[in-house]
C-alpha cells in the first residue's frame, strides 16, 4: 500500500491541520488512521481481536463489549453517539490499542483518545447510507469518500 500509505498521510495530516491536542500531532493521527484502516481491510492480523474479522469483526466485539448501540450508531445515518478513550480500551483490548499506537508512532493513552475521536468518523464513512460494505468491497475505494467527509466536518 505504498502510493496509498503516502496519499492518505498526505490528505489526513491537512484534515487534521496538524494541531492536534494528542502527542504525536497530526502524523500520529494520519498514520494512526493507517493503521485502523489497514485493520479494517483485513492487513493487522495478527492475534486476531478486531482485526480478524474486519469491519464486521470490529462491530461484533463491540456488541460483545455492550456498546453494540454506539458502535451502530456509527454505521446508521443519523448522530454518532460518542465513546471514551476507556470504553474503547475495554472493547477492543490493550493488545490491539497498543498495536495501533505502535504503528501510529504514539503512546497508549495518546492513541486510545485519538481513536475514541476518530473511529466513529471512519466507520460512519465506511457504511454510506447506514449499510455496511457489500462483501468484497475493497475498503480502499471508499477513502475518497471517508476523507472528504473528516474534511467537511
Amino acid at each position: 500500500m505504498g502510493l496509498l500509505d503516502s496519499m492518505l498521510g498526505s490528505v489526513v495530516s491537512q484534515a487534521l491541520g496538524g494541531g492536534s491536542q494528542n502527542s504525536g500531532g497530526g502524523g500520529g493521527q494520519a498514520a494512526l488512521i493507517q493503521a485502523v484502516l489497514g485493520m479494517l481491510m483485513g492487513g493487522g492480523n495478527q492475534g486476531g481481536g478486531a482485526a480478524a474479522g474486519g469491519l464486521g469483526g470490529l462491530l461484533e466485539q463491540f456488541q460483545r463489549g455492550g456498546l453494540g448501540d454506539v458502535a451502530s450508531s456509527w454505521v446508521s445515518t443519523g448522530q454518532n453517539l460518542p465513546i471514551s478513550a476507556d470504553q474503547l480500551s475495554n472493547v477492543l483490548g490493550s493488545d490491539v490499542i497498543g498495536q495501533l499506537a505502535r504503528s501510529a508512532g504514539m503512546d497508549h493513552g495518546a492513541a486510545a483518545g485519538a481513536l475514541s475521536q476518530l473511529l466513529p468518523q471512519l466507520i460512519d464513512g465506511l457504511t454510506p447510507h447506514g449499510q455496511m460494505p457489500q462483501q468484497g468491497t475493497d475498503l480502499g475505494s471508499l477513502l475518497p469518500q471517508i476523507l472528504g467527509g473528516m474534511l467537511n466536518r
